[in-house]
């Protein structure tokens, strides 16, 4: 369950980051971040409510809101490396955060066996090779690395953060819905800050409302990328539900190649069958 769970997550993130990219070419990022995040706290807020989440209100919570804080800033810094470095030297370096969860599990004690140790250094291989480095591009700017390195350890964080803000389903929906409203504010008072330096908040033709079930689907695919995982995380070894949560440049090259028919390099191919050979081996350890 924890490896079905985990590449649910994913699918979920990789199909989630998809749309966004899509989407970013519509609307500034940090209003792709604001409006599907915020229609993802509507759903949960009516969701806790029906469930009776507020009931299991508790110290927990605050690995939420630090979940909700970090996650904007991470993505900030990953929009910001992008726009500055190659695409493929900041890709696979933001995916090391893989690393954070993973160190975190250690350090609480998990040992994976030998099968699962190999299973994860395959498809941690994987899926830096499957963000698409240009083996042949120009060196990246000392800016985007650090910014990249950055973001890295912000989306590790929120794995992290996030598998440990709850022990009950009724209290992930608490979770999840109070890291989107931090997440909305945090991104929406970057978003105000952006307006007044001159940058527009929606195109020029004003909102389209037909992008509107697109904003659904991203804020609502990474809410449930995160209870996924949540559940992964508690149900099996973080190590492994970390890593196989973390193939989701695999899901988006993927997404791309069929829908957009993007050619995947050499490397991205080699990187997602050692992606699928690091998930047999965790999946049979």
């Amino acid at each position: 369950m924890t490896v079905f769970l985990a590449l649910t997550t994913s699918v979920l993130y990789g199909l989630s980051d998809f749309g966004g990219g899509l989407l970013t070419r519509r609307f500034p990022a940090l209003t792709v971040v604001v409006l599907s995040q915020g229609i993802a706290a509507a759903v949960l807020g009516v969701v806790v409510v029906v469930t009776g989440g507020w009931g299991e209100a508790g110290p927990r919570l605050w690995f939420a809101f630090a979940a909700g804080l970090v996650g904007p800033l991470a993505l900030l810094c990953f929009y910001r490396a992008l726009a500055i470095g190659p695409m493929g030297v900041v890709s696979p370096l933001a995916t090391v955060g893989v690393a954070v969860p993973v160190g975190v599990g250690l350090v609480l004690g998990e040992r994976p066996g030998l099968m699962e140790a190999t299973g994860v250094a395959v498809a941690v291989c994987g899926l830096v090779l499957a963000g698409g480095p240009e083996l042949r591009g120009a060196p990246a700017q000392r800016s985007a690395v650090v910014l990249s390195l950055v973001a890295a350890l912000g989306f590790g964080a929120v794995f992290a953060l996030i598998s440990q803000a709850s022990t009950t389903v009724t209290g992930l929906f608490l979770a999840l819905f109070v890291q989107r409203v931090t997440n909305v504010a945090v991104g929406g008072a970057a978003l105000l800050v952006s307006v007044r330096r001159g940058t527009a908040p929606l195109p020029a033709g004003g909102f389209p409302w037909g992008s509107l079930p697109a904003l659904a689907f991203v804020g609502l695919s990474d809410v449930a990328a995160n209870g996924t995982y949540s559940v992964a995380a508690r149900l099996g070894p973080v190590t492994v539900a970390a890593v196989l949560a973390s193939l989701y440049p695999v899901v988006t090259a993927l997404a791309a190649r069929g829908l957009l028919h993007e050619r995947l390099r050499a490397v991205q191919a080699a990187g997602a069958g050692l992606a699928l050979m690091g998930t047999v081996l965790l999946a049979t350890g």
